[in-house]
């Protein structure tokens, strides 16, 4: 079987202990076979019967679990580039989105798109994410806002998925806005969603989570609820974009239907921070949007000191977070939100995988788990993150094979 030795540092990244508790082994070394980690520990431990196969050398490089990006809109069409300029001009998200921009202009955009062009634009995402070391990416609908438009999105997801080698996690995100035929009629959109585009989506194993846009120009509380617990109902694992521009409650709420996270998180409140720590739900940094919309950012370390999981993520989309740099968003997390470079590596990869309900799966570098880790030219996780560069990554693996980069024997 393949070993990897000559490891400087390797990060476990698993489940126990603190948020900072990377599990770091020095001089180490990694087995795997069929896809899955056999061993992992220090090269002077290594079994016999581990190293007399194929032997690859890391070059005294760092080696982490693959990155998890828990948050994205992959497939979309079209960018808005102009309202970088106005929101750089003083103009708010708000003000854009009530002026036709913001979201819906990109649901135009992505309707008139058709499933290849999406699926092609996607796949070169797709394939320069993996090249900075991300191995697992959710991805959402919420650009169609329509049945056959968010199953449009879904399916291009599913192609994905079958083509490899990214591990990809769909996501359900009708509710992301009101679309502009039932502005008359919200009760009527949440009624689609609730009665036809959820069990559409459920029934043909299109998604694996259902997420809400809760924001004063998105969806109540109320209808966040409904929908979210028809999601449950069809056994989709809940998700909730809460508290970004307004807190809206949408943290606590997210503990009370036992969603798995809660994402921005920017205006969470005291109660919020203490509902989600106590639920166990994580929640998902999102510091390229903070950066882009000039907001405070979520406040981490508040949220760590209470006890919950913090995970770190892209929020990759045309408009608020343009940008699908995983790593350059935990250096971000580290300076914005003043997390240690170790919090942000275990917020990009198990508690990542947690928001996704996969970290039985990824995540950690463990025996049992699938063999997805990166190798990064750098001696450790500190000097990773404080040196930005264009791309740190050596090489990714995917259930044991390489997918970008190269292994040298």
């Amino acid at each position: 079987m393949p070993v990897l030795r000559n490891i400087g540092g390797l990060a476990a990244c698993r489940a126990d202990g603190a948020q900072a508790e990377i599990h770091v082994v020095r001089e180490a070394a990694l087995a795997w076979q069929n896809g899955e980690i056999r061993w992992v520990g220090p090269e002077a431990d290594l079994p016999p019967e581990f190293g007399a196969d194929e032997i690859l050398d890391a070059g005294g490089r760092l080696v982490i679990p693959g990155l998890v990006d828990c948050h994205t809109h992959l497939a979309f069409a079209g960018w808005r580039a102009g309202e970088f300029e106005q929101r750089i001009l003083g103009r708010s998200y708000l003000e854009i989105a009530e002026a036709g921009g913001g979201i819906l202009s990109t649901v135009r955009a992505t309707r008139t798109a058709s499933q290849d062009d999406l699926y092609e634009r996607s796949r070169l995402f797709l394939d320069e994410m993996l090249a900075l070391g991300v191995t697992t990416v959710e991805c959402k609908s919420g650009y169609g806002l329509s049945l056959e438009e968010e199953l449009k999105q879904l399916a291009v997801y599913r192609r994905l998925a079958e083509a490899g080698p990214a591990r990809i996690v769909p996501t359900l995100l009708a509710a992301h806005v009101v679309p502009p035929e039932y502005r008359e009629d919200r009760g009527g959109y949440v009624d689609l969603v609730v009665e036809g585009i959820i069990p559409h989506a459920a029934g043909e194993g299109l998604a694996r989570c259902c997420d809400v846009f809760l924001e004063q120009s998105a969806f109540t509380r109320e209808e966040s609820r409904r929908i979210l617990e028809a999601g449950d109902d069809a056994g989709l694992l809940g998700k909730l974009h809460a508290d970004q521009l307004a807190d809206g409650g949408g943290a606590s709420l997210a503990a009370e239907v036992g969603a798995v996270s809660a994402d921005h998180l920017e205006c969470i409140s005291e109660e919020g921070i203490r509902a989600v720590a106590e639920a166990g739900v994580v929640a998902v940094s999102l510091p390229i949007a903070t950066l882009y919309l000039n907001q405070e950012p979520m406040p981490a370390r508040r949220l760590i000191d209470a006890g919950a999981a913090v995970a770190v993520a892209t929020d990759f989309n045309p408009g608020s977070a343009p940008s699908y740099h995983l790593p350059f968003a935990m250096t971000l997390a580290c300076n914005l939100q003043r997390m240690t470079p170790a919090e942000a590596l275990k917020g990009a990869t198990i508690y990542a995988a947690r928001a996704v309900g996969l970290e039985d799966r990824v995540g950690s570098l463990e025996p049992g788990k699938a063999a997805d880790f990166a190798i990064i030219d750098a001696p450790d996780v500190d000097h990773w993150l404080y040196h930005l560069r264009p791309n740190a990554c050596v090489a990714t693996v995917i259930g044991g094979e390489v997918t970008s980069g190269s292994l040298p024997a």
